[in-house]
């Protein structure tokens, strides 16, 4: 498929004449659906019309028009992702609260107390050290059995580690600085990295297939939360470990895919990454100026 240019047009400077009074908000029709807004001064007797005939423009036709309306749509997500990560941290936040209300309180030690005695003392399993990856590889499983997913391959690599890097920074950070032993007498225990590597890969796996297949979207969290109910059993982590790593997971999966950094990096893809910025001058009836035209 060929390269789909993108016009984005910028006045910089027009009709340096007669008085100085600037005009906000002129709409320019550019053709072709495209309408800009023009920035002007009074000249004379009057507001010096711009006409776009006057302008010299690349070749203009209806894939311009198409990835432009797609730069203008992508402001618009841009613009609400702010709200979009509050929404999304609701659910994040509530849970590490509820491990900062129970961490090292009595009713914690009282819970893990029943659950030691419910499992036995010669409870022990290694599932959690596997279940912790089991949403990534449903992630790529559902990629090699075709199901359509948010996104390529790549990408969904690309946000996979990063969210997996967020919450790593964090989860170990917060170990590092906050003392806390383990049930066992350990140390690092507040939160729990396996639940949180966990959720973060069970959020990514979320966000792929949540609009086209919802049950493997949610399967993801099932095991997520084994593993989590698991380093319980093993007697590795307390109730409030568990909820803050969970917490951690999710908060770091919905950020990256809010904000979605490097975007528009992925090699594996055509018609991404090349741009050309050029100017143009551009005068009318004593009315001059630059005209920036960036096409990517």
């Amino acid at each position: 498929m060929s390269r789909l240019p993108v016009l984005i047009i910028l006045f910089l400077s027009a009709c340096f004449q007669g008085s100085s009074q600037w005009y906000p908000g002129m709409n320019i029709n550019a053709g072709k659906g495209i309408n800009t807004k023009f920035f002007g001064r009074e000249a004379g007797s009057g507001l010096q019309q711009l006409k776009m005939r006057n302008v010299l423009f690349p070749i203009w036709s209806r894939s311009n028009r198409r990835a432009a309306e797609s730069i203008y749509n992508d402001s618009i997500v841009k613009a609400s992702s702010h709200s979009a990560i509050l929404q999304k941290s609701i659910l994040p936040l509530s849970l590490i609260s509820l491990a900062l209300i129970l961490n090292k309180s009595q009713y914690e030690r009282d819970i893990q107390k029943d659950i030691h005695i419910f499992a036995g003392d010669d409870f022990s399993s290694k599932a959690d050290d596997y279940l912790q990856y089991a949403p990534v590889a449903q992630l790529y499983l559902g990629d090699l059995a075709g199901i359509k997913a948010r996104n390529h391959w790549f990408d969904q690599s690309k946000y996979l580690l990063l969210s997996n890097i967020l919450s790593a920074v964090i989860t170990h950070g917060i170990k590092n600085v906050y003392s806390k032993s383990r049930p066992g007498g350990s140390p690092h225990s507040f939160p729990s990295g396996h639940t949180s590597l966990a959720f973060v890969n069970a959020t990514v796996l979320y966000h792929e297939y949540n609009t086209t297949s919802p049950l493997i979207a949610y399967s993801g969290f099932a095991f997520a939360t084994a593993t989590g109910v698991l380093r319980i059993l093993n007697n590795k982590h307390w109730l409030s470990d568990v909820l803050a790593g969970a917490g951690t997971g999710i908060f770091s999966a919905h950020l990256v895919y809010v904000y979605q950094p490097f975007k528009n990096f992925n090699p594996f893809l055509k018609n991404k990454g090349n741009s050309t910025t050029m100017f143009l001058p551009y005068y009318n009836n004593g009315a001059y100026g630059m005209v920036l035209i960036s096409a990517f």
